[in-house]
């Protein structure tokens, strides 16, 4: 049986939109009820992105959770084989695999009799895919490479998006930290000059020279000045 139906290949389209709302979690929430809903035979899916040494899981159930959580805790399993390998892993039926009798009995608790395990390699981070069946046999190994050229081109195209996009939103929150720190030590200056009759140039010396001092961030110290400026001028009007 195809594992790449049109109802996989659409749902997997629409992971690569971005908006406000996307994260990491987003992503890897869709992509496991995809699995979940467009593979034949697939009746739940897990997701675990290593990335940078930090590890986000997701699961199209709670069950699965479970699961991901034990074999992660008894250090064996298809997963972790998947991740240390970078081949794909089948585990036809969990009842005749010999290699993780610990994992295999976590697994049938769950409800889980066959697994597939994907690795997906994205940047510089490591996408564990699982892929789990309620019956004994559920996925084909003929269909596997077709499906995980999909599943890799469609999740690369969707984590690159969203890698990008929270770059450009970091961007966007630097400059315009950096923008509200210029104007408050615009603020800051004005106050000294007032005070003592400098210049503006004088002002930003006295502003860096005291932050040198106290090893304080010239922004910051200006931000000290204008709220006790302000809270001056309350008192005084109280």
């Amino acid at each position: 049986m195809d594992m790449v139906t049109p109802v996989l290949a659409r749902d997997l389209a629409t992971l690569g939109r971005v908006s406000e709302e996307t994260s990491s979690e987003s992503v890897l929430s869709g992509l496991t009820t995809t699995l979940a809903g467009g593979v034949p035979g697939c009746a739940g899916g897990t997701a675990e992105l290593w990335r940078r040494e930090r590890l986000v899981v997701s699961a199209s159930h709670s069950e699965l959770v479970l699961l991901v959580e034990s074999e992660s805790r008894l250090g064996e399993g298809p997963a972790i084989e998947a991740r240390a390998t970078g081949n794909h892993v089948i585990v036809q039926d969990v009842l005749r695999e010999p290699r993780w009798p610990a994992y295999a009995a976590m697994a049938v608790r769950c409800g889980v009799r066959s697994v597939l395990a994907m690795p997906i390699t994205v940047e510089r981070a490591v996408l564990i895919l699982g892929l789990y069946g309620v019956r004994p046999d559920a996925f084909a190994v003929r269909g596997v490479p077709s499906l995980a050229d999909m599943l890799a081109e469609q999740v690369t195209v969707a984590l690159a998006n969203m890698w990008d996009y929270d770059e450009v939103r970091t961007d966007a929150a630097q400059m315009q930290e950096a923008l509200a720190g210029r104007a408050v030590i615009d603020q800051a200056k004005g106050i000294i000059m007032k005070s003592s009759g400098c210049s503006a140039e004088a002002a930003f010396e006295e502003l860096r020279r005291v932050s040198q001092h106290h090893q304080v961030k010239v922004a910051d110290l200006a931000r000290l000045l204008v709220d006790e400026h302000q809270r001056n001028r309350g008192g005084r009007q109280d």
